[in-house]
């Protein structure tokens, strides 16, 4: 795959791997902040009898009154703001009037897009007291995500990142979802390259400072075959399993890597304090 200076490169997505520039860092530092703030303002609000609905509007407001606008919401006819996923959706769960429950947990994604460059980024809510065995897949994906990101470095290979996570979450005896990857991003929400969370060090595309892409591993408790509902969207567990999901925006630097979307107030996974 060829790689491309993203200043002179035309704004749509072209099998090249765009490399961005020192100005275009900081444009995503301050998208991928304004989404790690909304993730932080959601953390009160998740609770038992609060229908995801409640939480697409409230993501929708803080993009409106920040000067943004939600990647997700129109983007090949999806309807909402955001995607909530909760217990066996593996992504894409679409926001609804059904209140959480006491034990659920949920993963809410967000992209904005701020002055025209998009943050995504998504984390895990505990809905009230949750099971252990729920804490648990929580924390091993947590705990792969930032494996993955710790492996980004230039000279480097996205199969380092691929084998990163998978050698760490098969080790806990729990499975990495194939059927979706990261992507790269900046002016496009989805763009070159594909980021599988499986894979053999070495292997794969070339990492090189000034690429943009997220690191988002889906996470099962049993096997990793997904389905996807006749909505079109939502993918689900084949064998109704937890899942779980953290995603990074990331941009590889000179020296190893920067992550735009980490919390201000250091709020990463649940239990959430401070």
């Amino acid at each position: 795959m060829s790689f491309v200076d993203a200043a002179l490169a035309p704004p749509r997505k072209t099998g090249q791997i765009k490399l961005h520039n020192a100005e275009a860092f900081a444009a995503m530092r301050r998208a991928g902040r304004l989404v790690a703030e909304c993730l932080d303002m959601l953390i009160g609000e998740v609770a038992p009898g609060v229908p995801t609905e409640k939480i697409d509007r409230l993501v929708y407001d803080y993009a409106m009154d920040h000067g943004a606008l939600p990647a997700t919401l129109m983007y090949r006819g999806y309807r909402k703001s955001t995607c909530t996923s909760i217990n066996h959706v593996v992504c894409h769960g679409i926001p609804n009037e059904k209140p959480m429950r006491e034990g659920d947990i949920v993963n809410i994604d967000v992209t904005l897009i701020l002055d025209g460059w998009h943050g995504d980024s998504s984390r895990m809510y505990a809905v009230g007291e949750i099971p252990r065995r729920a804490e648990r897949l929580i924390d091993v994906t947590y705990e792969a995500m930032m494996r993955g990101i710790a492996a980004i470095k230039p000279g480097g290979a996205t199969g380092d990142i691929g084998a990163a996570i998978q050698s760490y979450v098969e080790a806990q005896h729990m499975s990495v979802v194939r059927d979706f990857c990261g992507h790269g991003l900046g002016r496009l929400f989805h763009d070159e390259p594909n980021i599988v969370h499986v894979g053999r060090a070495g292997e794969g595309t070339a990492l090189r400072p000034g690429m943009f892409f997220t690191v988002e591993p889906m996470i099962n408790l049993g096997r990793p075959h997904v389905k996807v509902l006749s909505d079109g969207w939502t993918a689900v567990t084949r064998d109704r399993s937890l899942s779980a999901q953290f995603e990074h925006t990331v941009g590889v630097t000179d020296k190893g890597v920067e992550i735009f979307t980490t919390s201000p107030k250091g709020l990463h996974k649940p239990p959430y304090t401070g």
